[in-house]
């Protein structure tokens, strides 16, 4: 599956740089290409500049709103980020198409961090535009849910992270919900626990979108996991996970492959891989709630056997009883037995609802503390009117 990815806001273009190293990956080893363009979409100059991956040309980093924000960003307004979207959506969806395997691409992914400002206003407008002219492919959105500090210490933060999560869920065919916290390491640096985070969210669509891909007959699966299986599955709110099992890389001659102690070991290794993917979720949820789900089993070709994928399709259903499952094999020469989860359709996201829940009540609190303060302002005033004035 080939994706047109855009990053919005400096949350959303960083993520964007990881699918442009994760397609440069699958270019180097696997010969294949995942993504069709990557572009970057800001208010702020400076964190374009920070980019690594994404081409620097004006095309693939994309300033928008430079006459009102003087390319400093909108402060965290989304409002704003969503108004400047408008005046300079038409310069965002020229750039994209002008991608030279533009129409080869299978869908488009959206992303951007819910929190700013920049992200948050600018990415439901530009995937409606998107929508309106190319709606013969899906727009899919990657959202990146706030940190708990920033949850508890910006207001600003909730009112972004529900109102973008709203607009976005009206105008998109599936939103893949990432929470921060869930990849959060307490003793790693700033810069470091970013950039990680960043890989982490990025890493689960690797073999998904390689699978669909390959040129090579030995590298395609008994069961193809492609394109269709994939925008069959997605719709509306959607998690993702990711889980791995080291195989053992020691090889006994004559080792007798029909052993049933190594058929158990292959087997509890795929088990350990899918429950890994399943605890690794990017959203802690209910996953009874969703109604369709799709894994792919990625490993060398004789360690993936019809017990196996019996166990793991088993184990999914177990957690997700009323999904319509699809699966795919990626047969991959490597050291490594790996499983993709992908859960969609939720009818009820308990963070979502959360999010929705809190602002009425948020609004209501900022109007009262904005009348006090011109009470008071007004009170302060009303104490000078006897001061002789300099001016």
């Amino acid at each position: 599956m080939k994706l047109v990815v855009v990053g919005f806001g400096q949350c959303g273009s960083k993520v964007a740089d990881e699918f442009s190293r994760l397609n440069a990956r699958a270019r180097g080893r696997r010969g294949i290409e995942i993504v069709s363009g990557v572009f970057a979409v800001n208010t702020d100059a400076a964190d374009l500049g920070s980019l690594t991956s994404i081409k620097s040309d004006y095309q693939h980093r994309i300033l928008i709103g430079n006459r009102k924000t003087n390319s400093h960003g909108v402060g965290k307004v989304n409002e704003m980020g969503a108004e400047i979207a408008r005046e300079d959506g038409d310069k965002v969806i020229d750039a994209i198409r002008s991608a030279n395997r533009f129409y080869e691409a299978d869908a488009f992914l959206m992303i951007a961090g819910v929190a700013g400002g920049t992200g948050s206003g600018s990415m439901p407008v530009i995937a409606k535009s998107i929508k309106e002219r190319h709606g013969d492919k899906p727009v899919y959105a990657l959202v990146v849910l706030p940190f708990e500090h920033e949850e508890v210490t910006e207001a600003r933060t909730i009112h972004n992270s529900a109102t973008c999560l709203k607009a976005t869920f009206s105008i998109s065919d599936a939103v893949f919900l990432v929470d921060n916290q869930r990849y959060v390491k307490k003793d790693a640096s700033l810069v470091n626990n970013m950039a990680a985070i960043n890989r982490l969210i990025v890493e689960p669509f690797y073999d998904v979108l390689c699978a669909g891909e390959e040129k090579k007959a030995k590298n395609v699966g008994a069961r193809l996991l492609d394109a269709g299986d994939i925008i069959q599955t997605l719709s509306g709110w959607t998690v993702l996970g990711y889980g791995e099992s080291q195989l053992s890389p020691i090889r006994i001659p004559f080792y007798r492959t029909r052993n049933f102690r190594k058929k158990s070991t292959e087997t509890h290794k795929g088990i350990q891989a899918m429950d890994q993917a399943i605890s690794n979720l990017s959203l802690r949820c209910n996953t009874a709630d969703s109604g369709s789900a799709l894994y792919l089993l990625s490993a060398p070709s004789n360690e993936m056997n019809m017990d196996l994928v019996k166990e793991l399709g088993e184990s999914l259903r177990e957690i997700a009883p009323d999904a319509i499952i699809r699966y795919g094999d990626y047969p991959r020469k490597q050291s490594s037995l790996r499983t993709t989860v992908i859960l969609s359709q939720f009818k009820d996201v308990e963070k979502v609802r959360e999010y929705y829940r809190r602002l009425p009540g948020l609004i209501q609190e900022k109007d009262r503390k904005q009348v006090d303060i011109e009470a008071k302002l007004k009170e302060l005033i009303d104490a000078s009117t006897e001061v002789p004035s300099l001016l």
